[in-house]
């Protein structure tokens, strides 16, 4: 059973989650907080598998929670949710101990999904967050840029083609199964697939394999 805490300030964003979350036998959701700070606190109470806090919060933000959790409790995995209209808040959270990025809006299935990915042990992001994370982390020119190209270029250069085209797919935000539709092929392969692109890029999630594929030229963001 994972245990969670929910936090979010408004109370009907609480109910929609917390019965989202119960259609899921293995998910319970513990407690709940209605803004940062009570969300720490109840983490110190309860030890929960995992904290699912919204960006925005009174008194102390998601961020600033997702930072103080890392810190008082590391094996607590930490999933932040947001909106299109906070991109700046994503990246600073990136470096704040958070596993997972969320839409508010986003398909119910990626909550949970989300959920049990974080809770193995790895990073999930939706296809959406990752896109707008990855031109947000992308921005900038002059040198600084083209030397991260060129670094880039030589990594996917290891790859195969199948291995490049499935990273490019990575990096325009793409789900494995919707990168399974595109390719014609069962989603357990494209799993495979993103798996070996990550051990062969040296990089710990597909959002860090994503802003190699963007810096590399294998995404088209003139769409």
């Amino acid at each position: 059973m994972l245990r969670i805490i929910l936090a979010d300030d408004e109370a009907m964003i609480r109910a929609g989650v917390r019965a989202i979350l119960a259609s899921d036998p293995d998910i319970e959701v513990v407690a709940e907080a209605a803004d940062g700070r009570e969300a720490v606190e109840l983490v110190r109470k309860h030890r929960p598998d995992m904290a699912l806090l919204d960006i925005r919060m009174p008194k102390v933000d998601g961020l600033t929670a997702a930072a103080e959790i890392r810190r008082l409790a590391p094996d607590v995995g930490v999933i932040i949710l947001t909106t299109f209209g906070e991109d700046e808040y994503i990246a600073r959270a990136l470096g704040d101990g958070a596993s997972g990025f969320l839409l508010k809006s986003g398909d119910p299935r990626e909550l949970i999904a989300g959920i049990h990915a974080v809770a193995a042990g790895a990073a999930f992001l939706s296809p959406q967050v990752a896109q707008r994370v990855i031109s947000e982390l992308s921005r900038g020119s002059g040198g600084g840029r083209m030397g991260r190209a060129a670094q880039a270029r030589e990594r996917v250069e290891q790859l195969t083609d199948r291995e490049r085209e499935v990273l490019g797919h990575v990096g325009s935000g793409l789900s494995n199964a919707e990168i399974a539709r595109r390719l014609h092929v069962v989603e357990g392969t494209v799993k495979a697939y993103v798996s070996a692109i990550l051990s062969r890029l040296s990089v710990k999630n597909r959002v860090q394999a994503a802003i190699v594929a963007y810096e590399a030229g294998l995404v088209d963001d003139s769409a």
